[in-house]
């Protein structure tokens, strides 16, 4: 009986479902189990504790860290890859492995001409898509490759063979293990989900720090000796100037990394002691998200989806760098990009390519900037324009005029809230009167962790984040506090560390919205006062929530703690 068919008669899915399932299935070559867990019909571990069922194969469960790497070297990276089985354990003679899919003859036949080469004995136990890619990511721990490397290297880092000049950083750059040092940085960044890699120079030591949830961890300390020929490797990679060490360089590469294809952002910087490098790991899986994900709530939701789906007018996304603009505006980006339009963006840089949109990327080096391109974008015969920060007055007066002639235009502001949007774009001259037919809402944002939802601790909170929090639920808008409810007594949610999420007790981050929309008032308060004061009157009259309010409501659903929130957003 295949999964699909257990699941109907189960009544997990309807008939209709289920011949829908099967003709997808043969349509798309892919497996029952891919599609399943693809389409959300089914958790992974249900339909895996069905497939044990079905087999009659125990499901086993494995901690990743207690499988020693002597265990998972009787079986080759490439077969483990290949048939998506991998020894777990082995007592003597008798070897235990995990298959995630043991129906398939080829893998078991595969395992047995292995068994006898090897000479031993197996039992075979079913594992989810989880547990295999968990167990696979202990072919590639840090320590472990790094260390081979650097026995490879030895000979290379012999004081007399390690020359100053430019040829031999290059020649030795190019050397497997200094190239297998690079990519092993590489793929333990994309691997553990970070968002940076940071190679720095010290005095006798060289570190390697990856930002995780934005936070900076040191990861490995490798003889400064190599630091040249680490530096030239990335070099080479980023088409930069291996001998231009006096002044930052910026570059770009991609890499397949488990049959995905990431981008590397690169920055080079002068320092005392010599270059540093900032990669910048843009992986589409974790950076581009849909409209939905991002964490709107509510009204916020509302508003937004109200924005965009008007014929013109500019969507502005406000805070500092690193707060999810970019992430923002590349998911309404998605949400707007149909067959019928034509999408042109300008960009510094492009972070992540999207399919059917015009993407360039601006070059201020040969006076190619934004308001320039603009001027072009506008003859591309446009409807939907994106620009990547309007920093001066230039660009914001071809942004007003592209929002009042029939486009919608995206684009980013630095200020503090969504509030500082209207005296900012005043500052940048654009008159009042202009403001309110051309914006369409202004969207300001912070990113606050995520607590992993496997290991977060319920717990009461001390008396004055209580009464924090009822404060803010008291002052929210009569809407919002009506869909409020607050259990009694009040419980909140604190991390606590899992294998999960690496001891952290959080995983991923969200961010915390406010969203001020254009209304008639809003015009009439920017024609006549725009003071914060009058500004702040509207919003509220509008039913604006704050991004503290928006943490606090996060909170209480326990998607983040009240620590995060204070970090980010400020009360007011």
């Amino acid at each position: 009986m295949t999964l699909i068919q257990q699941l109907l008669k189960k009544g997990i899915i309807d008939k209709e479902q289920a011949t829908s399932l099967e003709f997808e299935v043969k349509e798309r070559k892919k497996k029952e189990e891919e599609l399943l867990i693809e389409k959300k019909i089914v958790t992974e571990d249900l339909l895996f504790s069905l497939k044990s069922e079905n087999l009659n194969i125990p499901l086993k469960t494995v901690d990743p860290e207690e499988v020693p790497l002597k265990t998972l070297e009787l079986i080759p990276e490439e077969t483990v890859k290949y048939y998506q089985m991998i020894p777990l354990s082995k007592k003597g003679n008798f070897l235990e492995v995990g298959m995630v899919y043991p129906e398939d003859l080829k893998a078991q036949e595969a395992l047995k001409f292995l068994a006898r080469q090897e000479n031993f004995n197996f039992q075979v136990f079913l594992i989810t898509f989880t547990t295999f890619n968990e167990l696979l990511k202990q072919y590639h721990t840090l320590k472990r490759e790094l260390s081979k490397a650097l026995e490879e290297l030895k000979v290379e880092l012999k004081e007399e063979r390690v020359s100053k000049t430019v040829a031999e950083f290059e020649r030795l750059a190019e050397e497997a293990p200094i190239t297998k040092i690079v990519a092993v940085m590489l793929r333990q960044a994309v691997d553990g989900g970070a968002s940076d890699l940071h190679i720095e120079p010290g005095r006798e030591k060289m570190r390697v720090r990856f930002r995780l949830l934005g936070q900076l961890h040191s990861s490995i300390f490798l003889p400064m000796r190599i630091h040249p020929a680490v530096i030239a490797r990335v070099k080479i990679l980023s088409n930069l100037k291996i001998d231009e060490t006096r002044v930052p360089q910026d570059g770009r590469f991609s890499t397949k990394i488990d049959e995905r294809d990431i981008d590397f952002r690169v920055s080079t910087f002068p320092t005392v002691l010599g270059e540093k490098v900032a990669i910048r790991v843009l992986d589409p899986t974790l950076g581009m998200k849909k409209f939905e994900e991002l964490g709107l709530e509510s009204r916020n939701f509302e508003v937004l989806k109200k924005a965009i789906k008007k014929p013109y007018g500019l969507i502005l996304a406000t805070g500092p760098t690193g707060c999810g603009k970019t992430t923002t505006l590349y998911a309404l980006l998605q949400a707007l990009n149909k067959e019928g339009v034509n999408i042109v963006t300008l960009e510094d840089p492009v972070e992540y390519f999207i399919e059917g949109v015009n993407q360039s990327q601006i070059k201020p080096e040969i006076n190619y900037d934004f308001a320039r391109g603009l001027r072009h974008v506008l003859r591309q015969d446009p409807d939907i324009i994106m620009v990547g920060e309007i920093r001066d007055e230039e660009t914001a007066f071809l942004v007003t005029h592209a929002a009042l002639t029939g486009h919608i235009v995206l684009s980013t502001l630095h200020t503090n809230d969504a509030l500082g949007g209207i005296p900012r774009l005043i500052d940048l001259g654009i008159k009042p009167f202009l403001i309110s037919p051309m914006l369409n809402c202004i969207i300001a944002q912070r990113l606050v962790r995520r607590l992993c939802q496997f290991c977060k601790k319920e717990t009461s909170p001390k008396r004055e984040v209580k009464n924090l929090i009822l404060k803010e639920i008291e002052n929210l808008p009569e809407q919002i506090k009506k869909e409020v409810k607050i259990p009694s007594p009040m419980r909140i949610f604190e991390p606590t560390g899992c294998k999960k999420c690496n001891q952290e007790g959080f995983s991923g981050r969200i961010a915390l919205f406010e969203i001020l929309e254009m209304t008639d008032q809003l015009a009439e308060v920017i024609l006549k006062a725009p003071t914060i004061e009058n500004l702040q009157q509207e919003a509220k009259r509008q039913g604006m929530i704050t991004m503290f309010q928006d943490g606090v409501l996060k909170v209480l659903a326990g998607v983040t703690t009240i620590e995060e929130v204070l970090k980010v957003a400020e009360e007011k």
